[in-house]
């Protein structure tokens, strides 16, 4: 009987799950003279991290990524393609950054270790 049910079963092969990324929310420049935020709860993008694979779990279209070292120099950036829900990073990246999507008067930032 159990031979038979085994077949049902599912099976997940993956050599490792992503992790997800905890990103707090804020914006981009506070002191840039504009008073008129949006009084809406802002929707933080929901991303994980698989070795050198960003994972994006909600539409990050169009936002600008960037990574930035332990000294805050900018180390590499993009824009996320239209329709993406994976983005590989340079190989040449190694250590702990901290990430960074920006979406308008937002920014969303963690950290990464690569």
């Amino acid at each position: 009987m159990i031979m038979a049910l085994l077949p049902l079963s599912s099976v997940r092969v993956s050599a490792e799950d992503p992790n997800d990324i905890d990103l707090e929310a804020g914006y981009v420049d506070p002191e840039n003279g504009q008073n008129d935020y949006p009084r809406t709860p802002i929707l933080v993008p929901k991303v994980g991290i698989n070795g050198y694979s960003l994972i994006f779990y909600t539409p990050c279209d169009g936002c600008t990524l960037r990574l930035s070292d332990e000294n805050d120099n900018v180390v590499y950036t993009t824009i996320i393609p239209t329709g993406s829900t994976t983005l590989v990073l340079p190989s040449y990246l190694s250590g702990e950054y901290k990430i960074e999507i920006i979406q308008g008067i937002y920014c969303f930032w963690g950290y990464i270790t690569l």
